[in-house]
């Protein structure tokens, strides 16, 4: 391997090193401006495109210890790199494939030691985040006393409502 494409191995592997997952996806027609919006959204939430070559991708990932079929790496293939928030990144990932359809198609990914298929990965977009969870189990806590004291409040009007309606009952 000549020493620019070495070089160009490197720098992958070492941002494989360095993330917590990645992504592997195939563009097609993907236009500057629209690849920009594209990077400052992932940059944003702490993400990396990288447009790569597939042979060098395929030489990085196999020195990483991720392998990667010649077969599935198909048109032009970028590589996204999430080093903060893994989920955040895969959410903003199948938003812009759904925003923009037929430019971006995942083909698989990588994170925490283990490899995913498309379909997973997919799976995982859908997942809520962290702070959706921690909303849902603040309102969860929260219903609860909300709703007993719902019931107690039904209980003292309503015999409040029988007295009342006792007594205008016997005066007809």
């Amino acid at each position: 391997m000549r020493r620019d494409k070495q070089l160009l191995c490197e720098g992958i592997k070492l941002k494989m090193n360095d993330a917590k997952g990645f992504i592997v996806t195939c563009y097609h027609g993907m236009s500057p401006n629209v690849a920009a919006q594209f990077r400052a959204s992932l940059f944003a939430l702490g993400g990396d495109f990288e447009v790569a070559q597939k042979r060098i991708l395929m030489k990085a990932s196999q020195a990483f210890g991720y392998e990667l079929s010649r077969s599935l790496l198909q048109g032009h293939i970028g590589v996204i790199f999430a080093k903060q928030n893994l989920l955040e990144v895969t959410k903003s990932i199948f938003h812009f494939k759904n925003e923009h359809e037929g430019i971006l198609e995942v083909l698989s990914g990588w994170f925490e030691g283990k490899a995913y298929s498309s379909k997973e990965i997919e799976f995982f977009s859908t997942l809520s985040s962290k702070q959706e969870l921690r909303a849902q189990f603040l309102a969860l806590l929260e219903s609860v006393p909300t709703q007993f004291l719902a019931v107690i409040e039904a209980l003292l009007t309503s015999v409040g409502h029988c007295l009342e309606n006792k007594i205008t009952y016997r005066e007809v």
